[in-house]
């Protein structure tokens, strides 16, 4: 589901990616719609670098993200693969092993790409 970034979710963007400046995705030219997806593909150089930005996260931003997951708000659809297995393990050292299980169901069954 295509959404505006709320200011909270800016924040949480910008608390996991300083260097972000703007909330164009470069390769649509289209907003931001979602967090993970921008983070993965603009600013983590790869996924050892993706988990230290999520590591900039605090518990209360990291519920967040879940729950706008589980809601359907927040994409997954073009994390890479390796990068989602990195959520899944930080999730589950963060939040515990039923929040990851949860996000990799809703992974697992959805489709689409929303930057």
């Amino acid at each position: 589901m295509a959404r505006i970034l709320s200011e909270r979710d800016v924040t949480i963007l910008k608390r996991s990616a300083p260097e972000c400046l703007g909330l164009v995705c470069a390769g649509s030219g289209g907003p931001y719609r979602s967090i993970l997806p921008p983070l993965a593909n603009h600013y983590a150089t790869d996924a050892e670098d993706f988990r230290k930005r999520l590591e900039r996260l605090n518990d209360d931003d990291l519920r967040y993200l879940v729950g706008l997951i589980l809601d359907g708000s927040e994409s997954l659809g073009c994390v890479p693969p390796e990068h989602i297995e990195v959520f899944l393990t930080f999730v589950d050292d963060r939040l515990g092993r039923d929040a990851a299980l949860a996000i990799l169901q809703y992974y697992e069954r959805e489709d689409g790409c929303a930057r």
